[in-house]
């Protein structure tokens, strides 16, 4: 119907949100995944006319982790366009930042809203059309699902040569586990993150992720816990992967420049380094097994050095107000968060001479470990100020600590890419989980001063805060905790130009 636009494309997609209540409930029962998910997929998928064999086509490299999954892909992308400039190459990712389009990208760039209406309905129709076959399998997938199949089939119709396949969450029963032979399989850092369904412990978080290896598929792996890599070994075993490696470091990497900040990116960037390489190695050659790289070719040096992937250790220069900077770092684990301090307590970011006046803007959903996270944000800056000789004191690090929902605008609503059913209405109407968060930095810090914490309800309403600031200084905005937060940022302080 030629009356479909991208806001109707987005108001369905909306309405397959799982509900903050349906969450709760999950979050009570437990570690329990659905013993159904990957039937429910495949069924799924042949609504929409296609064949789990007809997804292998797509040539994909399958990524999953606990942090730096996302980066690995993106420099993974950049890497095989430089290296096949005449290949179509999709990427498929979550969550975004701005607008919803960003999962699905050809080439780099996302989905035109035009492409998307028109993949977005075809899929639509035709779940429509073919129902269910199975009882008690559900009429519609959820949000996540439902852009997996959308990927699958714009990569598809697009004949892409190369797909980027990004892990939502876990890996073995993830709606993307159902491509029967990727090409290669790589799994970055491991921590303990979404503990309420995958489980508590690296162990066990490992064999999730661990499912995405495949017969006869090379499984990799960046260094983990040793916990987690012997569970990876042994997953990689008993689903008869080609092979199991531990990636080696980056060639060169003293003299390799990233197009991503943060130390920890070099682990990313080796991980797809070996991943690029086995793929390529394995279009052009038929022994499974490539030679280590001893040195990078120059494309691949030059895929790393143009990746791109805003919301992570990013640095932005406010267009419209000169002296404020802002440091946007998605960072939603304790790992993550300790990754993203390490970047921002240094020279020329978070250090400066003369020193800016720097605020932290911070929330996370209210499954995870807000308290703990906080903790985490000050214990490793007080180790920086330490290790570089400095004599601040942490408790006055930040002037400002702002904690805001990841509601878009000040009247209550987001924008139609940004809406969130999983928030609780009456978490959003008292700001319960925002006073915990301000309630702990109080606790931790008992001589902050108490107008200096600021419980706001809205992503607005904390920019506005931060221009009240910026009116009389130079400012530094740290803004971590939650992807969700940083894309609202970009939207509402208007850094989309300059940041995406």
């Amino acid at each position: 119907m030629s009356t479909r636009n991208y806001h109707d494309a987005i108001e369905h997609l909306n309405s397959l949100q799982t509900n903050a209540a349906a969450l709760e409930a999950a979050r009570a029962a437990g570690p329990r995944l659905n013993p159904n998910a990957i039937p429910e997929m495949i069924e799924f998928l042949e609504r929409i006319e296609y064949t789990c064999e007809d997804l292998n086509t797509l040539n994909v490299i399958h990524i999953t982790g606990t942090k730096g999954k996302g980066s690995a892909s993106a420099f993974t992308d950049s890497i095989l366009r430089h290296a096949k400039p005449n290949w179509k190459v999709g990427l498929y990712t979550s969550p975004h930042l701005v607008a919803v389009r960003e999962r699905i990208r050809i080439n780099g760039k996302p989905l035109s809203e035009e492409d998307f209406v028109k993949y977005f309905f075809e899929v639509w129709d035709r779940l429509n059309k073919n129902g269910p076959k199975t009882p008690d399998f559900p009429v519609m997938p959820n949000y996540f699902r439902y852009l997996t199949l959308m990927a699958f089939h714009a990569f598809m119709s697009e004949k892409v040569d190369a797909t980027i396949l990004e892990v939502g969450i876990g890996g073995a029963g993830d709606s993307t586990n159902i491509v029967p032979k990727p090409i290669v399989t790589g799994i970055t850092t491991l921590g303990l993150d979404h503990t309420a369904v995958l489980g508590k412990t690296i162990g066990a978080i490992a064999w999730q992720k661990g499912g995405i290896y495949k017969k006869g598929v090379p499984a990799l792996s960046v260094s983990q816990p040793e916990e987690g890599m012997e569970v990876l070994k042994k997953r990689a075993e008993e689903l008869q992967a080609a092979y199991f490696m531990e990636v080696p470091s980056l060639p060169g990497s003293g003299s390799v420049k990233l197009g991503l900040a943060g130390g920890h990116q070099i682990q990313n960037a080796a991980l797809a380094v070996q991943m690029a390489h086995t793929f390529l190695h394995s279009v052009d050659a038929s022994e499974l097994r490539p030679e280590p790289l001893l040195q990078l070719p120059e494309p691949f040096l030059a895929g790393l050095e143009c990746t791109r992937w805003p919301g992570r250790c990013q640095t932005v220069l406010d267009p419209k107000y000169q002296d404020t900077t802002w440091y946007l770092d998605g960072a939603h684990t304790a790992e993550s968060l300790s990754c993203c301090m390490q970047w921002f307590v240094q020279a020329g970011l978070g250090l400066k001479e003369p020193q800016s006046t720097r605020v932290l803007i911070f929330n996370c959903t209210s499954g995870r470990s807000g308290p703990a996270f906080l903790g985490t944000i000050l214990e490793k800056t007080k180790e920086l100020l330490l290790r570089q000789g400095r004599e601040e004191k942490v408790e006055n690090f930040f002037s400002h600590v702002i904690f805001c929902s990841n509601v878009t605008y000040a009247d209550g609503h987001f924008k139609d890419d940004l809406t969130s059913r999983a928030l609780s209405n009456a978490d959003l109407l008292h700001l319960t989980t925002q006073h915990e968060l301000a309630a702990t930095w109080s606790q931790l810090i008992p001589t902050f001063p108490s107008d200096a914490i600021h419980v706001l309800p809205s992503i607005e309403h904390a920019v506005q805060t931060v221009r009240r600031v910026s009116n009389a200084e130079r400012i530094d905005v740290l803004a971590t905790g939650s992807l969700h937060l940083v894309g609202g940022v970009i939207e509402v302080a208007g850094l989309a130009l300059v940041a995406l």
